[in-house]
């Protein structure tokens, strides 16, 4: 059972890694791989000397805190309030409404917000003229990028993230709830001495992987939404990536930017890894 999953892994993920060596060299499509002329570290000197070397890393890391901050404690407060409602009826609802923004595509979404922040047919433009305030080009403001960027990734994935935390807390056993029950505890302190160490290996293993991720921040909703007028605080390392290399044809420079990304990420995993154990004594491996 196994076979294919290996398989899945070593053709996509693992073989694609021979190619990682083209960010050592100057490559030529007419030399092939092997054949093309190794310079060594001179991309990433070049990438790290360049103009947009900060602007990357400090959009890239800002946005995904600003994320991790948000977006992280939101689905474990979701499902902290939907396994205290009572109703099944209401609950499911409830559920319904939360999950399914998650199956719309992220051109809808982007769309959506497009429509919704238009500077002059917008709602939200409108209910601020007719409170007396300015109108507000929201998609072209690099002040409003990284909030619109995390607060509609809030809103679309929250429910759906907040699937694996009610189902830990459904195997916590219930007679420690009636035991605190009749102790005198109340509703909010059960919550917290009971709910939250139930699901803290599950906080602390997601938590791993979202920081270990820091630097993939999503490439096609960042690129969808960026414009000429917000590019400053919407850039980062995905979108020059493909700007780089798909658009430029530096395919060298644009693998040793990408693999600079990835070498970062493996860092923070193996030291939120490291870190997480020795502290809680939960971790991946």
């Amino acid at each position: 059972m196994l076979v294919p999953v290996l398989l899945f892994f070593g053709v996509f993920h693992y073989w694609p890694m021979y190619g990682v060596q083209i960010a050592f060299k100057r490559f030529s499509a007419m030399k092939g791989i092997l054949g093309s002329e190794w310079v060594g570290f001179e991309h990433f000197e070049r990438f790290f000397h360049s103009f947009y070397f900060m602007r990357l890393l400090l959009n890239t890391i800002g946005i995904s805190l600003y994320e991790l901050a948000v977006a992280f404690p939101v689905p474990i407060i979701l499902a902290l309030m939907i396994h205290e409602v009572g109703g099944k009826r209401f609950k499911k609802a409830v559920q319904t409404v939360t999950y399914a923004p998650h199956f719309l595509s992220v051109v809808v979404m982007v769309g959506m917000l497009a429509t919704f922040l238009s500077p002059t047919t917008g709602v939200v433009n409108h209910l601020l003229s007719f409170m007396g305030f300015e109108r507000i080009s929201f998609m072209t403001e690099p002040g409003w990028f990284k909030t619109l960027f995390v607060g509609s990734h809030v809103w679309q994935n929250a429910g759906w993230s907040s699937i694996i935390y009610i189902a830990a807390l459904t195997a916590i056993d219930p007679q420690m709830h009636e035991a605190a029950a009749i102790d005198g505890a109340s509703r909010l302190q059960r919550i917290w001495h009971i709910n939250l160490p139930g699901i803290s290996s599950t906080i602390v293993i997601l938590l791993i992987l979202n920081i270990g991720s820091i630097m993939n921040v999503g490439f096609e909703k960042i690129f969808l939404m960026q414009n000429d007028l917000n590019i400053a605080s919407s850039d980062v390392f995905a979108t020059y990536v493909y700007r780089s290399g798909i658009l430029g044809a530096q395919y060298s420079f644009a693998a040793a930017v990408g693999l600079f990304n990835s070498i970062v990420n493996l860092i923070l995993l193996v030291a939120v890894n490291l870190t997480a154990r020795r502290v809680s004594g939960n971790s991946l491996w």
